[in-house]
């Protein structure tokens, strides 16, 4: 999964005599706020009103002229959009108070569906306008951001339709929506009551962080537990994989990688069935939930793992970080090696790999540009995202 995040400023509000998203929030500006929320600084497209190109400090981003509307706008993000982007996160830039559990879910829900959107329960008694009761149950609001597959956005958005929301445009060619849980405190300026109460909220969740961070365990009990991070309120983690194999001098050893056999291919050294990729993959996912590392769960003294499939020892891997609260949410791998190529196995492989995890697992390979210590073996780097169940 490579995700992208669209934040969408172009307007033409008039309530704040000027672009709102710009109005001083504590020490920054409402868009500020919005765009640090979304946690992808490198790979982030900034939609603001044309005459505000170039002049808003924001050179680190990739920032482009919105259009009349709404859904013009997002439009010209995700034109602005690589080819690479699998998935694009679209947010309000004014929305300055999303969480990142609230992003954490969206990113979680596109594992199961072309899109995934925050929504709050309604608490106001609704009537239509000719006066008759409506059942709040049957209503959700929604906030952003708003996750979706590229594709199926940029088909949604295909018609040239205009939408108060992105959801709606997917909906309508076909896409699969899924409700994850917003925030009450997500809140959006439009009038300026409702920037006032967004101070509000942000210094009180100043007050909270320094008081939390000025709080010191009391107890062994509690000293482990701030090791271990079981206390960590961050809603997801990263975690780094690496293994390596040298190469094997048994004619009969099969190369493996991703599940995949390469019966021409020189095989490697290993307790198991050697395969670095699957490894890495394991490394990344214990690591990022804390729980240990493939040499402690599959240790090579153990004789019932001896030639052990190693996506069959992912797959329990995931079941181990499932039980500590964890979730995959996508890995990236880069495989290290000159022979074979893997481009016309690699879709087999990332279906191995991510019927074996639940979500995505991408492979790039890379050869060793002729560094000798590199042409020994076969290596593989895994980076995994996981989120907290």
């Amino acid at each position: 999964m490579e995700l992208w995040a669209i934040v969408v400023a172009a307007g033409s509000g008039t309530r704040f005599g000027g672009l709102k998203q710009l109005d001083p929030l504590g020490s920054k500006r409402v868009l500020d706020w919005s765009i640090e929320a979304m946690k992808c600084p490198d790979r982030t497209v900034v939609v603001v009103p044309g005459e505000h190109v170039g002049s808003l400090g924001l050179e680190q981003f990739v920032v482009v002229a919105g259009g009349a509307t709404r859904s013009e706008s997002v439009r010209a993000g995700l034109d602005a959009l690589p080819a690479s982007a699998t998935h694009v996160v679209v947010h309000d830039g004014a929305r300055p108070l999303v969480s990142t559990s609230v992003l954490a879910r969206v990113v979680s829900g596109l594992a199961e569906a072309d899109g995934a959107i925050p929504v709050v329960p309604v608490t106001d008694t609704l009537r239509r306008h000719d006066g008759s009761p409506v059942n709040r149950d049957d209503f959700v609001a929604v906030q952003t951001p708003q996750g979706f597959a590229v594709p199926v956005l940029r088909a949604g958005h295909a018609s040239g339709d205009n939408a108060t929301d992105d959801a709606g445009l997917v909906s309508r060619v076909g896409g699969s929506i899924v409700h994850v849980e917003g925030d009450p405190e997500n809140l959006k300026i439009t009038v300026p009551a409702d920037l006032r109460l967004a101070e509000a909220i942000l210094s009180e969740r100043m007050r909270l962080r320094n008081t939390e961070q000025h709080e010191t365990p009391n107890s062994k009990e509690e000293m482990s537990d701030h090791v271990t991070g079981q206390q960590d309120p961050v809603p997801f983690r990263v975690g780094q994989g690496f293994d390596v194999h040298p190469y094997s001098e048994d004619e009969n050893r099969v190369l493996v990688l991703g599940g995949v056999a390469f019966p021409d291919a020189v095989g490697l050294v290993g307790h198991s069935d050697a395969d670095v990729a699957a490894h890495a993959c394991i490394d990344a996912i214990l690591g990022a939930a804390g729980a240990g590392d493939i040499g402690t769960l599959f240790p090579d003294t153990d004789s019932s793992l001896t030639g052990a499939n190693s996506v069959a020892l992912l797959s329990r891997a995931c079941v181990v970080i499932a039980e500590a609260g964890w979730i995959v949410v996508n890995i990236d791998c880069t495989v290290v090696l000159d022979t074979p190529k893997l481009a016309p196995r690699r879709a087999e492989m990332e279906q191995n790999l991510s019927e074996a995890v639940g979500a995505p697992v991408r492979i790039k390979g890379k050869r060793t540009e002729g560094v000798a210590g590199l042409a020994g073996g076969v290596q593989c780097h895994a980076v995994a995202l996981v989120v907290q169940r």
